[in-house]
């Protein structure tokens, strides 16, 4: 299981975006000072930036990778860029739906509620074209990111209700929306973990009521990622409508500005839309 858009191919992996209505900064009352937010995917340069911001606006955070090592980094720099910040990491095999559900109710019990699984789990596979696809590509990338998400919605859903600000954010790609002959697999995975998403969305919308979702399920969707590194790498490329995992960071935090209700159920598009 990899982390969200790790260096290399970031023009075909994990595509998310989202300008930042968030202006908070840590301690100062706003939504998501206090709040508990698990990270599922924590450990490649999407979750770090997420760690960071999530810490700097007062969060508590609580870290999920299956690569120990990468998870242990990206927690201690969290921490170490605000002292005194909540920040967790826990070792989770997140295609075990029982080790996912254990880690669910270990949050909730721990730190009393959940208010938040940001779903940063990644992977790319393609080919030259249609008739070349690679049906094992498929197998792995269900896995990856279908399989994943499942996981975490159904251990989620009930924390994240009972929150009564909760948000489940999935960071997918444009190509869902507009698939191309040689990314059959990926784009269709994608798109299946949206559908998933648009329906935990549709579980809140009747789970409050006439008085409004008790959460929200929400899709981040962007055309690819890029950091520092990759661009240190390749200093003449020019990265066209590339979003920075730190405005994507920026993005997450600010769903928690919006009224749940102006979130469920949407996709949040951080590029344009095909």
């Amino acid at each position: 299981m990899t982390a969200e858009n790790e260096p290399g191919q970031a023009h075909e992996r994990e595509a998310t975006t989202m300008t930042s209505t968030s202006q908070n900064a840590a301690g100062n009352g706003g939504p998501l000072d206090g709040a508990v937010v698990a990270v599922a995917g924590a450990a490649g340069p999407a979750g770090r930036a997420t760690l960071l911001r999530l810490a700097e606006a007062g969060a508590t955070v609580v870290a999920a990778d299956a690569d120990a090592e990468r998870l242990a980094s990206a927690v201690d720099a969290a921490r170490f860029a605000h002292g005194g910040a909540t920040v967790t990491g826990d070792t989770v095999d997140l295609l075990d739906v029982t080790a996912t559900r254990e880690w669910a109710a270990r949050t909730e019990k721990e730190f009393g509620r959940v208010d938040g699984l940001v779903h940063l789990v990644g992977g790319w596979r393609g080919s030259s074209g249609f008739a070349e696809t690679d049906l094992a590509d498929w197998d792995a990338l269900h896995a990856l990111l279908v399989r994943t998400v499942q996981h975490t919605s159904l251990a989620f859903q009930g924390p994240l209700e009972r929150s009564g600000h909760g948000r489940f954010l999935l960071v997918s790609a444009a190509g869902a929306s507009k698939p191309t002959a040689g990314n059959a697999a990926y784009s269709a995975a994608k798109a299946a973990a949206e559908a998933w998403t648009l329906a935990l969305g549709d579980a809140f919308r009747k789970a409050g009521g006439e008085a409004g979702p008790p959460a929200a399920a929400a899709i981040l969707v962007v055309k690819a990622l890029v950091n520092d590194q990759m661009r240190a790498e390749r200093p003449k490329a020019k990265f066209a409508g590339f979003t920075d995992v730190t405005d994507l960071a920026d993005a997450i935090a600010g769903t928690w500005y919006k009224p749940t209700e102006e979130v469920n159920g949407h996709r949040l598009w951080l590029t344009s839309q095909p």
